[in-house]
């Protein structure tokens, strides 16, 4: 189901999660590719800049937007280590990425419990929307963090 391509680039994603662990920020890396291509890269930092939405998949999304002075981001396809929130979700519709694909899945807040909602509304773009891609990886990765934090 997974191509080398997939693989590579979650890769990229969860040492973008490392680089977010290393500045206290909760481990959430993401990588925006097109046709084979890096565009842009983001790791969680909304503790250290002040910002609610500076998630990884809205920085990913801004350093791709600035790279290709262009907000519209079709074709492009979305990796983040951890499934994308409400408001992520709303940045990629707008953003017109094709894909998304995620590795843990967050029952909390995660926007897969609002699909059937998000899938029957009036959207003007649609997306491609996978899980589990190194699941346990991206899993362990937030696990060991909270761990650290408790101690």
């Amino acid at each position: 189901m997974w191509s080398g391509d997939d693989l590579y680039f979650m890769h990229l994603a969860l040492e973008e999660a490392e680089q977010a662990d290393r500045l206290g920020e909760v481990p959430i890396g993401a990588v925006l590719v097109s046709e084979g291509a890096l565009l842009g890269r983001g790791h969680n930092c909304p503790i250290r800049s002040n910002d609610p939405t500076a998630h990884a998949e809205i920085q990913a999304l801004r350093d791709a937007a600035g790279w290709t002075r262009n907000y519209r981001l079709a074709g492009a396809t979305l990796y983040v280590t951890l499934e994308p929130c409400i408001m992520c979700f709303g940045a990629l519709v707008h953003a017109r990425v094709a894909r998304v694909v995620f590795g843990a899945s967050d029952p909390k807040v995660g926007v897969s419990r609002w699909m059937q909602t998000l899938q029957g509304a009036a959207l003007n773009h649609r997306f491609a929307f996978e899980g589990g891609l190194l699941e346990t990886e991206c899993r362990n990765q937030l696990q060991a963090f909270f761990q650290r934090r408790r101690s």
